[in-house]
């Protein structure tokens, strides 16, 4: 059963591969361009008027690796599609753990669609509120390590939280109904993940000139890719999870 619904999870993947690639292209390139821009004019700014130093600099220095054009065509299609493929098949996992162990009575498809919704706000929503998606030219290369580390423990606190605010939640539903044992597990979960936000270093290395409105879509683009390909995933491989399962116990 693992592999069959592991082959729908990739499969949702590259869907949602294929979706979450033509919004950042129409909507998240344009944000970029205007990232990158604003980035070079800052350093011509700063570059010294006497430009001997830049001239006596060695040709494959200045080179351009790979160009604008394919970072934002094959390079984002690739990079798109490997990301959310391989995110299908681990959420298909997630899915073959997960169901038949949460409380209550679930269809394949109400697990799929709860295990997207919970993700997408403890994996992803949660932390980029603490560390939000930045465009290039904003932050310091010599942090990104520290950076990164920041983000992903981040996403374990959150992740945790969740799953432990869920564990507990039928202790409360002995003793409360199960409408008020589930704001108290949102609660306890808040609580959690408020107080990492405040353990954890803030990181504020946006420069002072930078378009606030530029800064502000590209994050917005960012939430939304997210969000279709959780979206997609959770509901796509959810119908074919509830045929291949629903599908099995009959011919049981």
């Amino acid at each position: 059963m693992v592999r069959n619904l592991l082959v729908r999870g990739m499969l949702a993947g590259i869907v949602a591969g294929l979706l979450s690639f033509g919004f950042l292209k129409v909507y998240g390139e344009p944000q970029v361009d205007r990232a990158i821009s604003f980035e070079t004019k800052s350093d011509d700014a700063k570059a010294p008027a006497d430009s001997t130093k830049a001239m006596s600099l060695p040709e494959g220095e200045q080179a351009e690796l790979v160009s604008r054009s394919i970072q934002s065509g094959l390079g984002l299609f690739t990079a798109v599609m490997v990301y959310c493929t391989a995110f299908g098949g681990l959420f298909s996992l997630a899915f073959a753990f997960a169901y038949g162990r949460l409380p209550g009575t679930f269809a394949p498809q109400g697990v799929s669609a709860l295990l997207a919704a919970t993700g997408f706000v403890a994996v992803y929503l949660v932390p980029s509120l603490k560390y939000p998606a930045s465009p290039p030219s904003v932050g310091d290369p010599e942090t990104i390590g520290v950076r990164t580390a920041y983000y992903f423990i981040m996403i374990a606190f959150s992740l945790a939280a969740m799953v432990g605010s869920i564990t507990i939640k039928p202790f409360f539903v002995q003793r409360f109904s199960n409408w008020n044992a589930t704001i108290i597990v949102a609660l306890s979960y808040l609580a959690l993940v408020a107080v990492a936000g405040l353990l954890l270093p803030a990181v504020n290395e946006v420069p002072e000139q930078f378009p606030a409105v530029v800064l502000w879509k590209f994050r917005i683009v960012s939430v939304g890719a997210q969000f279709i390909m959780w979206a997609t995933i959770g509901l796509l491989f959810g119908a074919f999870a509830q045929r291949s399962l629903v599908s099995k116990k009959l011919h049981a």
